[in-house]
């Protein structure tokens, strides 16, 4: 079981995409505002720099325009993008991890040793016994990495990300066939936002529970409070989403919030409050350019 909060509510790249609340997405003070809200899971993006470590960045650049794998690790930590030790080191123990990885299109003509997929194996075995986590990309070719190496792996499961409104006849098949634990759905997959005659959308309740069938958890990326009780209701997993003081106070009102599954004391014990650490937001605080998880 990846999720066993049902529905778990995952803040999505930390406190929400873009800057809800004053916290800018992908930074240490976005995760830990999530965690003073009482999420036990958080989610973050990662991609390679130049020298090969993994960096949390969602838009394949810098906010001054330069691509996150022509810069290394140092100069990328100068312009406030953190790297994945950075984060992990700082996170509560008890705070579950979606690391949504992001390949880059020089991982098709770069030999293996220098791709995305084995810096994820090697992180997967130095954090996959700290905390748990859940492995989720749009690249298939990525999760069947891990997949063929899990006997030397720590023990993670892996989803499928399938694009915005994505067709989910085809989404749900494609995770169940590649042999992974989950499937991550925009809303619009589930017929929300969506402006189509009724032939053509499963219902989202049919579709979840088809998906459960085949032994997938369901993470839907990205609703509004309203759709958040809606796929709650429906059986969805879990919620990546980008309001989390409004998907809590719908989950709740409606009674559909189960507790976060969170190690004892772990929330308490860590002296979280706004503006007590020292990082500086300045460049990271941009809205993200680019859509989607």
């Amino acid at each position: 079981m990846i999720f066993e909060a049902k529905p778990t509510v995952v803040g999505h790249r930390g406190f929400g995409a873009g800057s809800p609340g004053g916290y800018a997405e992908n930074t240490l003070d976005a995760y830990l505002a999530a965690v003073a809200h009482g999420l036990s899971w958080v989610e973050l993006d990662v991609q390679r720099s130049v020298d090969g470590q993994l960096m949390i960045r969602h838009d394949p650049f810098t906010p001054d325009g330069e691509f996150i794998v022509t810069r290394a690790a140092d100069e990328l930590a100068a312009a406030g993008i953190l790297r994945l030790a950075d984060v992990m080191a700082a996170l509560p123990p008890g705070v579950a991890v979606n690391v949504d990885v992001k390949t880059i299109i020089e991982d098709a003509p770069d030999p293996p040793h220098r791709q995305t997929a084995p810096l994820v194996a090697e992180a997967l075995r130095r954090y996959g016994e700290e905390r748990r986590l859940f492995v989720s990309s749009f690249d298939p070719s990525l999760l069947l990495y891990l997949k063929e190496r899990k006997d030397t792996l720590p023990s993670v499961p892996l989803g499928l990300i399938t694009w915005v409104n994505f067709p989910v006849w085809h989404a749900i098949p494609a995770a169940a066939n590649l042999g992974v634990d989950g499937i991550c759905l925009h809303i619009g997959t589930l017929g929300l936002r969506r402006q189509e005659p009724p032939r053509t959308v499963i219902a989202m309740e049919k579709a979840i529970a088809m998906a459960h069938q085949a032994g997938l958890e369901v993470l839907v990326w990205s609703p509004t409070p309203e759709m958040a009780v809606q796929l709650a209701r429906a059986g969805a997993d879990a919620l990546s989403v980008d309001d989390i003081p409004g998907v809590l106070a719908a989950l709740a009102a409606e009674g559909l919030q189960s507790l976060p599954v969170t190690a004892p004391g772990a929330r308490h014990a860590f002296p979280w409050r706004r503006g007590a650490f020292p990082w500086r937001r300045g460049a990271s605080r941009q809205r993200g350019a680019f859509p989607g998880k």
